[in-house]
Formats: C-alpha cells, structure tokens, sequence
C-alpha cells in the first residue's frame, strides 16, 4: 500500500499532467523566451497542493533535462513518508526519449524532477500506460533549481 505521501506526489504529478494536456488544447501564447511549441515547466508546491509557478520552456531547460537523463544511475528505491519533498517540477521534454536502467526502457515526454531537502533528486517518468518509474541520477540540479527560483536560494 502506497503511503499517503507517495500518494500525494503521484496524484501532484497527474495534475500537472492534466493541466499540461488542458494547456496545449488552448492556443498557445507567444513569449520571446519559449520555444515554439514546448509546452511550459511548471512547479508544484506539494504542501500548498497546487502549481505555484509556469515558465515558458526553452533551450536551456531542454538542456538541463538532457542532463538529468544521461546521468541516471538506476531505478530507485520506493519513496519514505517524510516531509522532505517540497516541490515537483515538471519539464516537458521537446521529443519523446527513451529512458534505460537495470531491466527497465521507458518512453517519456516528461519529467518531473522531486526535489527532497538533503536527499538526492528523483526523476518520475510515465510510460505510455501511465504507470511510474522513479529513477536516481547524478546530475547537478542547482542550475536548474536557481534558473526556476523555487526554493529561493
């Protein structure tokens, strides 16, 4: 049984997922900063239990997430019930990817990224059936943390 916690961040990630699809069924704004048609990063403050900021996706953020990926390490442990994990981020990726580990190949257009207070970062990924795989990675995520401004430094 998934803990009341690991329910939370799972159901905080569908509805980014959820506003995500509802997003890109309206016509998309111009911004100078966006890319064409990348749908925006978004941040999801699990405490407040909603999406707290969208950013339009760019370049740079396509790169950090390319990152992320090349420096997974393997499939991770389940989630502990504990307070530590403040934000998701989505970041919708500009081309679908195939993510390996262990036995494991997902395909994914999206990541969301938990960021736990002294913990290693996760990467959450669904496949085309929705069901969820949480993978360890080496990669630095305090660029990505300052470009996005949440957790204020």
């Amino acid at each position: 049984m998934l803990s009341k916690k690991i329910a939370a961040m799972l159901l905080a990630c569908c509805s980014l997922l959820l506003m995500a699809q509802v997003a890109s069924a309206q016509p998309a704004q111009g911004s100078p900063t966006s890319e064409v048609g990348l749908k925006p990063v978004q941040v999801f403050d699990v405490a407040a239990g909603k999406v707290v900021k969208t950013i339009p996706n760019d370049a740079s953020y396509q790169a950090l997430a390319a990152s992320w990926i090349g420096s997974i390490t393997g499939l991770a442990p389940q989630l502990t019930n504990d307070e530590s994990c403040s934000y998701v981020y989505r970041v919708p990726l500009e081309k679908a990817v195939t993510i390996k580990a262990n036995d494991v190949s997902v395909v994914s257009n999206d990541l969301f990224l938990f960021y736990c207070k002294d913990k290693p970062p996760l990467l959450l990924v669904f496949d085309e059936k929705r069901r969820p795989f949480l993978f360890l990675f080496k990669a630095d995520i305090k660029p990505f943390i300052q470009k996005v401004g949440i957790p204020a430094s």
